[in-house]
């Protein structure tokens, strides 16, 4: 079992807040298995599918929606850690564009410690992502 402290949930949390507010992708893409599945339904309108599989699909699907997005802040409201289930739920603001809403990344991690499944929301209430 994968085991989180309070201290290290945080600074994960507070890395990935910060490597979004640089637009640092590849910092992002670091913490995913090569295998990642990330579920979002704002992907299908920028790629044609909700559901994309590896970490290639990933990094495409992230530049393509960056290079749209002139305003990117995100602010860290808490992070909630299930060590069963190696699942971390990030909770932020997002401003993008300068419309800003509540957001929530539910990240599921592998046995390795890599995230092997996303699934971003945004708008209220956050829902739940699965990594594989």
């Amino acid at each position: 079992m994968m085991h989180m402290t309070y201290q290290s949930m945080m600074a994960f949390a507070e890395s990935w807040i910060a490597a979004w507010n640089r637009r640092d992708v590849e910092a992002v893409l670091a913490h995913y298995s090569k295998a990642a599945q990330f579920v979002s339904p704002v992907a299908r309108n920028l790629v044609g599918r909700p559901i994309l599989r590896n970490k290639k699909e990933l990094a495409d699907y992230w530049r393509t929606a960056l290079s749209r997005i002139s305003t990117l802040e995100f602010k860290l409201d808490h992070a909630a850690w299930d060590e069963k289930r190696r699942e971390l739920n990030v909770v932020y603001e997002a401003n993008l564009n300068g419309e800003r809403k509540r957001a929530c990344e539910i990240m599921q991690f592998d046995a390795g410690g890599l995230r092997s499944e996303v699934k971003p929301y945004t708008a209220r209430p956050c829902q739940k992502k699965v990594l594989i």
